[in-house]
Parts: C-alpha cells; structure tokens; sequence
C-alpha cells in the first residue's frame, strides 16, 4: 500500500492511497464466506459454493464491494497511522479506482488535529477579585443560619408576607381540573417565591378557611407553558418565631458554645469560600489569556457538531427538566436566537480551543494522569452528577469514557502548570499565590471543553 497527504487547509487533509489487489486477498476470502452463509444454491451446501459459482450466480461485483467494504476501514487506518496524523471524525471516502485483480484506488478526506505553537506563557498577569470578608457578610451568614432553625405557630389574622400558610390549591385549563393540578397540605412561606407567580398577592389578606382565585403560566406538568385559573384555600395561618442570637442559639445550631465562636466561624467559612471563588477566577482568566496568545484554527464540522451538541443538551435535558422550550428561555434570558446563536457559537469556539492547547501543553510538558489522581477525579464527578462513585465508574467504563476523564485530568494538570507560572494580583494590588488551593477548579475550568472528545470522534 502507498499513500499520499496532501493539506487542504490548517485542518483538513486528502488521503491518496493505492492498494495492490493482493492486499485484498484476506478480504475477498472474508467476503466469498460471508456471501456462502447468505444464499442458497442448488446442488451445493450451504457453505461449500465455489467461488467461480458465486461470481456466476450473483456477480463478482458484488464480492468486490464486500470486500472492499470490509478493507477500507484497516487500509484508511493504516494510511492515517503512517502520515502520524490526529485525525477528528469521520472521513469522506471516495474510491477513484478499482481494477480487478489489479488495484484499488480511494481517497480520503478528513478533519485533522490543527498543529498549534505554544508560546511563553510565563509572562501572563491576570487581576482578580480579593479575598474580604465584612461584619455585614458574617451577619447575613449568620441571619440564614438562624432562619434554617425558626419555628412556626399558629395565629388567628389574616396572612402576612413572611407568614408560613398551608394551603390547597386546584388549577383548572380551559374550565377543566387538571389530573396532576390538585395538591392539598401545601406549607408555603408568603414572598419565597417558590410556587406560582401570583400566589403571594392572592394569599396575603387570606385568612384560615379563606380563598382566593388567580391566574398564572404553569411551569411543570401536563399543562406546562399554559395559563391556569388556580383556587387556593388557606387551611391555616402560622407566623415564623426566629431564636434569639444568643449562645444558647450557639449551642443548637453549631458545635460552638458561644455566638461569638459561631460568628468567627462563619467568617473563615466566608472566607474559604472567596478564596476558592478567587482561585476559580484566577484560572479562568489565566486560561482566557493563554488562549490570546495562541492562534487555533477550528475545524468547521467539529464546530458544527460542537454546537449542535450544546443545542441538544439544553433544550432536551436542562430546559426540559425545567419544563421550558427554547423560546421561553430566550423569552425569559431577553435575547433573541441570533443572540443565542452567536453565543452558543462563541462558547463552542472557546471550548475546542480549550481542548486543543491544553491537550497540546499536555504532551510538550510530558504530563501523565495515575490512578490516584483519576479515582478523585472520578469521586469529584460522580458527587456532581448524583450518582454513587461505583454508579458512575460503571457508566464510565460501560459507555467507554475513561479516556475523557483521563483527558479531563490531564487538562487539568496542564492549566495548573500555566496558572503556576503566572502573575496573579488581586484588586488591592496584592500578588496571590494559589498553590495551596485545591485543584478542583484548575480541572472545573479545564473541563470547559467539547462535550464529546476530539478523540471519540477519530477514525472507524
């Protein structure tokens, strides 16, 4: 076999490649067995028909194109192996030859791997928020701590904002009570803005045996996206009662005797919390200005199926379980679909780039991923998704994801190895050091890449 690469542009190359029809002979074979298996002919056994009867009796075209068939795949690898080219989906083959007994001819052209150079990085400055915690911060911390513990007791008025009611409620569409439109027992805190839009106003001034009526879009269930006329009756009306600030408050909701241990707690709690923000900030940005300095030229079907892969996910798994379509979305975000597009383009763009000079920093900088780092990566992922690590490790290795996640690691490693050799300030002028920081957010924003790897989508 020979072949030929010839570059069409900085991510698509032609594969010229000539067979000598002796190479076929183990696929012809293949091919003459496979056809002995399907057909029936008269005076032979069911798998001992000659060749020669085979050609006479259904056509030696039809061999070859078996064969071929079966060939192309090995040759076509074989071709990519030896030009050393990465190569990104699936190739459009053309067979511009075929003698029998004498050659076979085809071309392949095929998205590659783009050869990206990376600069020096070491002179990226990045500034970032700093890390300040206020007295007003530990105090808002400190008010939803308390409100987690408040008690609830029952007064005979009218509900107020605040108040927690009890409720019941009927939703009818087009006169008729919906099947799935009827909940009774209801608890629901006036203004939390939990349930329908116009609860609040119809509840408050209820009092217990009271109802009102109000119309609103239902989000969820069978009517979703419709409007409802929704009966809600109040069965009771119970006030919040919040403890008092004090250590006795201390000793029940923490495992500090004093509010003031509670208070100084609640600040380191603030914070980690900012410095982990800090960091993830700090990354993105050294990522964002790493990405300037490399030119990357994106394949135009990667992009293509990048973002229809975007598209897919959010309208058919996270808008639907919120029980919204694409237009309600952009309705509600205020952007229209060019908008939408034009982003989803963006963001699309930005993850391959991602992916492409990382997996590059990835082999310049020799970095390699071992079992420890992969299993905590695995954790890290299975608590994400909901799913018990042994769940998820099955899904993974079941739907042939371990190289994503090996891949997703290794980013990681490699925006870790820029991040180090970057100048990160924060807005008071102060140089951080993020070494100590946990490496979570350096693989959360390495993550930031296609959905479905450039390596999945390699030759077949």
């Amino acid at each position: 076999m020979k072949s030929a690469v010839e570059t069409l542009n900085p991510t698509r190359v032609r594969l010229t490649v000539e067979v000598p029809f002796e190479e076929l002979k183990d696929s012809l074979d293949a091919a003459y067995k496979k056809i002995n298996q399907q057909v029936t002919v008269k005076g032979f056994r069911k798998g001992k028909i000659p060749a020669r009867v085979i050609d006479q009796r259904f056509g030696r075209g039809a061999v070859l194109e078996e064969a071929v068939n079966d060939a192309l795949p090995k040759f076509y690898t074989d071709a990519v192996n030896e030009a050393e080219l990465s190569v990104l989906g699936q190739p459009e083959v053309d067979i511009t030859e075929l003698k029998d007994g004498e050659t076979l001819n085809f071309t392949a052209e095929v998205d590659i791997r783009p050869s990206i150079e990376i600069p020096d990085f070491s002179g990226i400055e990045v500034e970032v928020d700093a890390v300040e915690v206020t007295d007003e911060d530990v105090d808002k911390a400190v008010e939803e701590l308390r409100e987690r513990f408040a008690s609830t007791a029952p007064v005979e008025r009218a509900a107020e904002d605040g108040d927690v009611v009890t409720i019941d409620l009927r939703a009818k569409v087009d006169g008729e009570v919906l099947e799935d439109g009827v909940a009774d027992g209801v608890s629901y805190t006036i203004g939390s803005g939990e349930l329908l839009e116009g609860i609040d106003d119809a509840v408050t001034g209820v009092e217990a045996g009271g109802e009102a009526t109000f119309t609103s879009e239902l989000k969820g269930g069978s009517a979703a996206g419709k409007e409802a006329e929704v009966t809600v009756k109040v069965t009771q009306v119970a006030k919040r009662e919040l403890p008092e600030l004090d250590d006795e408050f201390a000793q029940l909701a923490s495992e500090f005797d004093t509010i003031e241990e509670l208070r100084a707690d609640s600040r380191k709690r603030l914070e980690n919390m900012k410095q982990y923000d800090q960091a993830t900030q700090a990354q993105e940005r050294v990522l964002e200005k790493l990405l300037e300095l490399v030119e990357v030229p994106v394949p135009e079907k990667l992009l293509e199926d990048e973002i229809n892969t975007r598209k897919h996910n959010l309208e058919h798994h996270q808008l639907g379980q919120m029980g919204l379509d694409l237009a309600k979305y952009l309705e509600i975000q205020g952007k229209s679909e060019e908008e939408f597009d034009a982003e989803t383009k963006e963001a699309a763009v930005k993850g391959i780039k991602t992916q492409f000079v990382l997996d590059e920093l990835v082999k310049q900088e020799k970095l390699n991923v071992n079992q420890e780092e992969l299993t905590e990566h695995l954790m890290r992922r299975a608590a994400s998704s909901g799913m018990s690590p042994d769940q998820f490790a099955q899904a993974v290795v079941e739907g042939g994801q371990v190289p994503l996640l090996v891949g997703e690691v290794a980013r990681g490693k490699a925006l870790a190895v820029v991040v180090e050799k970057a100048t990160v300030k924060d807005t008071n002028g102060e140089i951080i050091d993020l070494d100590d920081e946990d490496e979570d957010t350096t693989e959360a924003s390495a993550e930031e890449t296609p959905a479905e790897s450039a390596e999945e989508k390699t030759e077949g």
